[in-house]
């Protein structure tokens, strides 16, 4: 059914619904808006989102009795929300939230989307996020959707037809962008070490961001680069236009950047514009490590909050304060593990913006275990790489203090020797 707007679509939710929202830059906006004036007329209405982008009005304290937040990923617009408790974390691997949406672990009344036009066929396309919503998609009673001209229609599991919607409504919206960020030394650093470990014909896996970026500038003289990715940005167009990225060695998906979703600038949205190089699939599949072990040379390229002197590495939360979630990390570093060739690295800078070390004795007091010491390999900072893999708790709190940066190195070598019982550290 074609409604007028915003707000007649969102007239069919129900109090008691559970809404799942479109994930980052397809989080449809106007929706989202429009539930929350709902909110007079609502109470116990769960939602259950990872990242969104755009404004999160129903998050304010005023609607903490009506809507009951859910996060499987926290984004910047609810972390408010969650540090002052008025939204709960579910902590889950990003492969496995597609399915506890189709069993029914996580329950899913309504989908709130957004998607391109209809082609003559009738099937629109979620467009820039397939991620998990295609799974919503499935199980939800109700589909509400926005059909935005400004949507790209993207190749892959994100077809749906107008038909599957419970209602639908036209608007034309700019779609968030993420802009361009000017490098730091410190990131071109971290980036040249990563490239360095990247072989020709490598697959990479890489997130959004400051590091991805860096790393992906240096691969200008690489061969033969494929991409299978839970996420992607700007940074593949130029490696895309050079030739550096041409998916031919993958030995899934071959010829195909293969992702789950993207968020970046309005040239990545036109890039992607019905080209049929790019599939957008299901992230139960994307991230699946048997899938992931089979890409040749897997390079999987993730950030951190900290790692400790063992290699245990913090994601998701500052001390017990959660900061974002699982995400797909422990898919991807334990599938490029795998990988004949395979390379697992977690990248960060040495040191927070405030001059603390990222590499501590020990994890803060509360903070998570993302990706357990007996699952890292390599930890890169703009100090170099430290290789974990098979090494011993000493030799690993050696290799981690050569990485470190130099203002903190006496202590971190002080506490490791009190730690190993004496052992002469540097």
């Amino acid at each position: 059914m074609k409604v007028n707007s915003a707000a007649e679509a969102i007239s069919i939710v129900k109090p008691g619904n559970n809404i799942y929202l479109h994930t980052a830059g397809a989080t449809p906006i106007s929706l989202v808006q429009a539930l929350t004036d709902r909110a007079d007329e609502l109470y116990n209405v769960s939602i259950y989102q990872m990242h969104t982008e755009g404004p999160a009005p129903y998050a304010e304290p005023e609607f903490e009795d009506v809507f009951i937040i859910n996060s499987m990923f926290i984004g910047g617009n609810v972390r408010k929300a969650h540090k002052e408790g008025r939204a709960n974390f579910i902590p889950s691997f990003l492969s496995e939230v597609p399915i506890m949406l189709r069993n029914g672990t996580i329950p899913c009344d309504v989908a709130l989307i957004q998607v391109s036009p209809p082609d003559k066929h009738g099937y629109c396309s979620l467009g820039i996020s397939v991620d998990a919503t295609k799974a919503a998609v499935d199980v939800a009673d109700v589909v509400i959707a926005q059909v935005n001209p400004r949507m790209p229609r993207t190749h892959g599991d994100g077809l749906i037809h107008v038909s599957a919607f419970t209602r639908y409504f036209e608007e034309e919206s700019e779609l968030p962008e993420l802009p361009k960020h000017e490098l730091t030394d410190i990131e071109k650093k971290i980036g040249l070490h990563v490239a360095g470990m990247i072989e020709d014909g490598a697959t990479l896996q890489m997130g959004i961001g400051a590091i991805p970026d860096a790393v992906l500038s240096c691969l200008d003289s690489h061969k033969n680069l494929g991409v299978h990715t839970e996420m992607f940005s700007d940074g593949v167009i130029p490696l895309i236009e050079k030739g550096v990225i041409n998916n031919k060695f993958k030995k899934h998906h071959k010829d195909y950047l293969v992702s789950g979703f993207m968020i970046g600038t309005r040239k990545l949205y036109d890039f992607v514009d019905d080209n049929p190089m790019i599939r957008m699939l299901d992230i139960q599949y994307v991230n699946d490590t048997a899938v992931i072990r089979k890409m040749p040379k897997m390079t999987s390229i993730n950030s951190a909050i900290e790692v400790d002197l063992t290699g245990q590495v913090c994601a998701d939360s500052i001390g017990t304060m959660m900061y974002s979630g699982v995400g797909g990390q422990m898919d991807f570093i334990r599938g490029a593990s795998l990988s004949p060739g395979g390379k697992p690295i977690i990248a960060l800078p040495s040191t927070t913006s405030k001059g603390h070390s990222k590499i501590a004795p020990i994890l803060q007091p509360g903070a998570g275990v993302v990706t357990t010491r007996a699952h890292v390999h390599y930890i890169v900072t703009e100090y170099g790489v430290a290789d974990l893999y098979g090494k011993n708790l000493k030799q690993r709190a050696q290799a981690l203090i050569n990485i470190s940066h130099p203002d903190h190195r006496e202590d971190l070598s002080r506490a490791a020797s009190d730690r190993f019982k004496g052992h002469y550290f540097k």
